[in-house]
């Protein structure tokens, strides 16, 4: 499977996204990584509906915490 398939992202218009480039999923990990924050693809795997505070790792822990271990 290739990262087009992949991707959960509902944002396809965003640059990052594998649908407009070449590169996978390189750009939008390295762009989380640079700003502390969870690519959507995490949340989505959980909970599509986005039902969280923000996007940085500590909103990403909390969200994990919440919806699959609460």
């Amino acid at each position: 499977m290739n990262a087009k398939e992949l991707c959960t992202c509902k944002n396809t218009k965003c640059k990052l996204h594998p649908l407009n480039h070449d590169l996978g999923c390189t750009p939008c990990i390295e762009k989380n990584l640079k700003m502390d924050e969870m690519p959507n693809c995490f949340f989505d795997k959980i909970d599509p509906e986005h039902k969280r505070k923000g996007t940085k790792t500590k909103d990403y822990a909390e969200f994990y915490i919440n919806e699959v271990k609460g």
